[in-house]
């Protein structure tokens, strides 16, 4: 039995290199052993090389170094010799990589997604603490992963907070940053991280106000946020209390008639902290081709709020919903409508730009179900802070956002919607729509129908006023 040596559970270049050798010579995935540097060894393996390559180079998809790049940061001590034997059979069968129903392949995607979901986990759940490190404030967190994603994350937090000095502690690694240089130590206990700072409890105030208890969903917050990260998470101490006051809050909630444009005194710094935060949303992969995050923009107190499909390419480069051709021939439509745009929000479904380039354009493409899914919780926040009276979802992508399903905007389109909390729902085109539209009389025509959808939804924000 050959033995390959890895300096670390997580090091790919290492594993790489080994397994390209191995197959190369023709090495069964029995007869190797992958040993982690201060790993126990198997006492049938031996320092050898790698038997002499018999057909030379070769390749695999790319896909397939995607996936084994996820899949080798999980702790599953077989992950070696599976990833071996599915580089063996890929670079004989290329196609394999597209057969999902191949039982192999359908484990070691398992084992990546568990590390994908893992390193979102500590994404989101890292919670940073002030410290006084040699008269400079350092910002300490504990986490305690589940796979070896320590490394592969640093850059992730690194981007984001580029200008604090911070360290992360974890039980096999810690990683530190200093501002200019990403350095490591080894493992760190719980006790070793500071347990609370005075910015806990202005975070504290915020989550038990954006709390909303008519969209409480404890098995979707349950899966979103597992209680083993809640002992790590200042606002999981008034989880049960808010939790258990739900029920009681939600129908005091109805039995107290709305006040017109009524919003708590904090509400424009829950919006702007909300708004940052959202900057370095990555609960999707459509951050990593955008440009920015596009959040939407408004007076807070806004009795109507239109919300769109995606930002456009000119709206990723200003980093402002509406502003492109679709967003000038809306102003035209609420102008003739007579709806006050200054007097209304504007927001997207989804926050990023997805598109695909062709040559040196950006050409948009239509977000999928995963993708609306993710950044329903940024539309969600933005619908509790604001509680506009009536909400006009532009298009199919925005109604599936505002309703959570599917619709048909010839069904839908023209007549309230009643929504959950007393808002009014309405469905329309998107402005979009309008600019598609080859035939001029046709064009016309549907333009006359938005304008005038546009003026019954401002005579029903008035009447409802």
């Amino acid at each position: 039995m050959y033995r390959a040596a890895l300096t670390g559970p997580d090091d790919f270049d290492g594993w790489r290199e080994a397994a390209r050798r191995f197959a190369a010579g023709g090495v069964p995935a029995a007869e190797i052993d992958w040993q982690v540097e201060g790993g126990e060894a198997s006492l049938l393996a031996f320092d050898a090389p790698a038997p002499p390559e018999q057909g030379g180079a070769f390749s695999v998809p790319r896909a397939f170094l995607e996936l084994a790049e996820s899949a080798i940061l999980h702790r599953d001590p077989e992950r070696f010799a599976l990833l071996y034997a599915l580089l063996v059979r890929v670079r004989d069968m290329p196609a394999l990589m597209e057969d999902r129903a191949d039982p192999l392949l359908r484990r070691v995607e398992m084992l990546a997604k568990a590390v994908r979901r893992d390193m979102h986990k500590m994404r989101a759940f890292v919670r940073f603490r002030e410290v006084e490190d040699e008269g400079a404030p350092r910002f300490v967190a504990w986490f305690e992963p589940d796979h070896h994603i320590v490394r592969a994350n640093a850059g992730f937090f690194v981007r984001r907070f580029a200008s604090m000095r911070w360290s992360i502690l974890t039980p096999e690694l810690s990683i530190h940053w200093d501002g200019e240089t990403l350095s490591e130590s080894p493992g760190a206990t719980r006790a070793d991280a500071p347990q609370g700072d005075p910015i806990e409890d202005v975070w504290k105030r915020y989550y038990a106000s954006i709390f909303n208890p008519a969209r409480l969903k404890q098995r979707a917050m349950l899966s979103e946020m597992p209680r083993k990260y809640w002992r790590n998470l200042p606002e999981a101490a008034l989880i049960p209390d808010l939790v258990a006051g739900a029920q009681a809050r939600e129908a005091a909630m109805i039995a107290t008639p709305p006040k017109p444009h009524a919003r708590p005194g904090n509400a424009a710094a829950a919006w702007s902290a909300l708004r940052d935060e959202a900057m370095a949303c990555t609960r999707c992969p459509l951050y990593r081709d955008a440009t920015q995050t596009v959040f939407g923009e408004g007076p807070l107190d806004a009795p109507l709020m239109l919300i769109g499909e995606q930002p456009g390419d000119q709206e990723d480069l200003a980093g402002r919903p509406f502003v492109g051709p679709a967003g000038q021939l809306l102003d035209r439509a609420l102008d003739e409508a007579e709806v006050d745009r200054a007097r209304l929000y504007v927001t997207n479904a989804v926050k990023h730009f997805k598109h695909e380039r062709r040559g040196k354009r950006r050409i948009h493409q239509t977000p999928e179900t995963p993708e609306i899914q993710a950044c329903r919780w940024w539309l969600d926040q933005e619908l509790d802070l604001l509680q506009p009276r009536i909400i006009v979802a532009l298009g199919a992508t925005a109604a599936r956002a505002l309703l959570g399903k599917a619709v048909t905007i010839s069904r839908t389109r023209g007549a309230p919607i009643a929504l959950s909390g007393g808002a009014e729902g309405w469905v329309t085109v998107h402005p979009s729509f309008l600019l598609r539209v080859p035939d001029e009389a046709r064009k016309a025509e549907e333009r006359k129908r938005f304008v005038k959808e546009l003026r019954e939804i401002g005579a029903r924000v008035k009447a409802l006023a």
